[in-house]
């Protein structure tokens, strides 16, 4: 399976295909659509054993048999471990209790750092920490003035992520309020999915967690030694929220290396299958949440893809089709649609799905997106519509040049074989290539190729993938619309 984010990049010649994790579902929004699976939400009324404080220690394991994918651990709730000595919720602790807590003194840059709304302090910037791996820090400046509260980390390099500025410890209302602001916004886009992003740590305030929803079922991921630690009490939290069926830990990233974390896969809560099907407008897509890409499926193109349905016309090429997510959408308004990956699996995927949607005219094909782009242009095969979605070509600053002759090149030979008045449709997730500059690689493909090229849309990743104004790294998903004149 391709890897969307390779460790390393991908070379220019390479087909990275067919597996595309993205730098990475919740309940179903109210008012959806007829037919969708609804996340029930629990009363208002709170259980006693989950009031407690957030603990600053490791979070106490599931007792499950988690030894089948789709066992059910326990019928009794997932325990919060015992609290230790915090503030009442809401207010202050005492200086006794400020003396006892962990703390990290930020340098004047990591203040003016702060000052600028971003919440990552670098290692660099802090003048020294009293604290374990994973702690809940209070954060002060040089001279003792607090500045908040913030998750540490003793081994990556982004050493802080701030919570919160207020000087009051977050407690698990703290955490409960993050998850139901989380939820209440998707609830207000109306997603038209039974599968979609849930909670999309920065971009909702809560660093280091990824929360996916697949019908019934959600995938969750603790990036961060303090997420990791306190995983427990965000399950009991999402269960509470939402009610799922069940709750998988898919933490299996290698980012989670950087954290001096394990990676692993296990059920924390109920049921979850290993196959579920959901729905993205009207396709259906069977999502395999234990050991799919990423969480499963690539939620953050969802609404492009959407859009592309409404541009696409007659002969369609698809390259980088993972399963054809993007192949289905604009099926019903093509003539014929290949479908391109380089990895089988991929390819039956397609296939599949093509079959389980009626869609004859989705032609599922193995292939080095590369050489496939080239062949059909030294054959003169032209198409209406091409759509690229590549995996991350560049997954670091030392890869970009490399990245960006890739991406030159696929999308300078997609213009070559594109009829005059066609559409390409072309993304790139590297957050180390930005707009600017996947702009002016489109430029420059359209000058090589010798083509007017007009921008239709300037497209982003999904608005259940929220973005900070304030963190450029929530913003990563470039997605250009263009007509050949």
């Amino acid at each position: 399976m391709h890897s969307r984010r390779p460790e390393g990049g991908a070379a220019p010649r390479a087909d990275p295909a067919v597996s595309k994790p993205r730098d990475s579902s919740g309940p179903a929004p109210r008012g959806g659509a007829a037919g969708q699976p609804r996340l029930r939400r629990r009363p208002t009324a709170r259980r006693a054993d989950r009031a407690a404080p957030a603990p600053s220690g490791r979070a106490a394991a599931v007792a499950a048999d988690e030894s089948s994918p789709g066992r059910t651990p326990s019928p009794h709730p997932i325990p919060n471990p015992a609290p230790e000595r915090a503030p009442v919720p809401g207010t202050r602790p005492s200086a006794a209790a400020r003396a006892r807590e962990p703390t990290a003194e930020l340098t004047a840059r990591g203040e003016r750092r702060l000052r600028t709304g971003h919440p990552w302090i670098y290692r660099t910037d802090v003048r020294r920490a009293e604290a374990e791996a994973g702690d809940i820090v209070r954060v002060v400046g040089s001279r003792g003035r607090p500045l908040g509260y913030a998750t540490f980390s003793d081994r990556s390099a982004i050493s802080l992520r701030l919570l919160t500025h207020e000087d009051a410890r977050p407690d698990v209302g703290f955490w409960r309020a993050r998850i139901e602001a989380a939820v209440a916004y998707r609830d207000s886009l109306d997603i038209d999915a039974t599968a979609y992003r849930l909670v999309h740590g920065e971009g909702d305030r809560l660093p280091g967690l990824i929360v996916d929803r697949y019908g019934e079922a959600l995938v969750v991921q603790t990036l961060t030694q303090a997420t990791d630690r306190l995983l427990s009490v965000l399950c009991n939290l999402l269960v509470d929220a939402v009610a799922p069926a069940g709750i998988l830990a898919r933490n299996d990233p290698r980012v989670r290396g950087l954290e001096g974390l394990d990676q692993a896969v296990e059920l924390r809560y109920g049921r979850v299958p290993e196959e579920v099907e959901v729905r993205e407008g009207a396709v259906r897509l069977f999502v395999d949440p234990w050991k799919g890409q990423k969480t499963g499926l690539f939620l953050d193109q969802r609404e492009n893809r959407l859009a592309a349905a409404r541009y696409a016309r007659g002969r369609v090429l698809d390259g980088f089709s993972y399963t054809g997510a993007f192949a289905l959408q604009v099926a019903p308004a093509s003539d014929a649609v290949q479908a391109v990956d380089v990895a089988e699996s991929a390819v039956a995927a397609v296939a599949r799905h093509a079959a389980h949607n009626d869609a004859p005219l989705v032609e599922a094909r193995a292939g080095n997106v590369f050489d496939t782009l080239r062949d059909h242009d030294r054959a003169g095969e032209r198409f209406d519509t091409v759509v690229l979605d590549p995996p991350a070509f560049a997954k670091n600053r030392k890869a970009a040049e490399r990245a960006m002759a890739g991406y030159k090149e696929i999308n300078l030979r997609a213009l070559r074989i594109l009829e005059p008045g066609g559409t390409l449709v072309t993304s790139s997730c590297s957050y180390h290539v930005d707009e600017p500059t996947f702009a002016r690689i489109l430029a420059d493909a359209a000058a090589d190729a010798r083509a007017d090229v007009r921008v239709v849309e300037r497209r982003r990743q999904a608005r259940d993938h929220p973005m900070l104004v304030s963190v450029p790294e929530t913003s990563y998903l470039k997605c250009f619309v263009l007509r050949k004149l």
